[in-house]
């Protein structure tokens, strides 16, 4: 997989990343079992074989659970860590946490986040974390107090660089004013269903300050993927249909899958949007991976922005 820079620094990484969200099969980790255990297994390994080098987690995903597995396939597979980045999330906590009255929020507080990424460097069996994102924006973040966080943890070797997820840019820009080191990466939902990141700012602050967009949910949940004929949504339906209609076409005329297509369509951005791809079948995470070999022309990447906005440029 063609090699690019995360951000400013000297990460490098393939032009799709690895979604490790769904590993377990289950949001419970008292139900990771054997067969659940084997299946993720051959997950991680297909995206390693097929040239994913950006590993993406976060300390929710099954309550930790998909960090464990991860670093238990890793401790397993010996000079495999010096080949990839793993990056992993903070600052969600759930109702009941730590209290049964505690309310579902987010919490940038320095203990936290100090916290937080000492639970992740073990689930993982790491000794650092190459990219360490705050996971969405808490109302109450105060930058100083974060930018001591991150200080504490540089200096402690525990992580490397730094970015955020779900940040809009004055959030971005606002914690940006109080660090002294770039956030190289900001993670967001960006795919032909949902365009938000093209006209609020977003990308174009990644253009402007080198930070790296990550894709999450590039397929939409699945809908722009293989084996669905309408997306989320009754009310949006013949919406959907007329996109996926023209990813078809697009997909038959070059002899790959719609999947490769709606990827290959986010690669296209200047901004350089990695896709995280979050399949467990080991066939759709090696036909994902094709995407990196494919480049839309203009005509294709305006054809399919159009059916996606469901009406004609101005």
């Amino acid at each position: 997989m063609t090699k690019q820079r995360l951000g400013p620094s000297e990460l490098a990484v393939g032009r799709l990343s690895y979604g490790c969200m769904r590993i377990a099969g289950t949001w419970n980790p008292r139900e990771i079992d054997e067969p659940r255990r084997q299946a993720a297994f051959a997950a991680l390994d297909a995206a390693l074989d097929a040239g994913y080098t950006l590993f993406d987690h976060a300390d929710i995903y099954c309550a930790g659970g998909c960090e464990s597995l991860f670093g238990e396939w890793l401790s397993t597979r010996p000079g495999v860590r010096e080949r990839i980045v793993i990056a992993t999330k903070c600052g969600i906590r759930f109702s009941g946490d730590p209290h049964p009255d505690s309310p579902h929020r987010y919490d940038f507080s320095a203990e936290h986040i100090l916290r937080s990424c000492d639970a992740s460097l073990s689930r993982l069996q790491v000794d650092s974390i190459d990219v360490y994102q705050l996971h969405r924006p808490d109302l109450l973040m105060n930058p100083s107090e974060i930018a001591g966080a991150f200080a504490e943890l540089k200096a402690a070797g525990k992580v490397k660089w730094f970015g955020v997820s779900n940040f809009l840019p004055s959030f971005v820009s606002a914690l940006q004013a109080f660090l002294p080191d770039p956030l190289i990466v900001n993670q967001v939902e960006i795919h032909l269903g949902r365009l938000d990141c093209l006209i609020d700012g977003t990308l174009d602050q990644c253009l402007q300050r080198r930070i790296t967009p990550l894709a999450w949910s590039p397929l939409g949940g699945g809908w722009l993927g293989e084996g669905r004929t309408i997306g989320w949504g009754d009310h949006q339906a013949p919406h959907r249909r007329a996109l996926l209609v023209e990813l078809d076409r697009i997909a038959v005329r070059i002899g790959v899958s719609r999947t490769v297509i709606a990827l290959s369509w986010l690669l296209k951005h200047p901004s350089g949007i990695v896709p995280i791809v979050g399949s467990v079948r080991p066939e759709a995470i090696r036909d994902a991976a094709l995407a990196d070999e494919v480049e839309l022309d203009r005509d294709d990447w305006y054809h399919l922005l159009t059916a996606a906005r469901g009406r004609a440029l101005p």
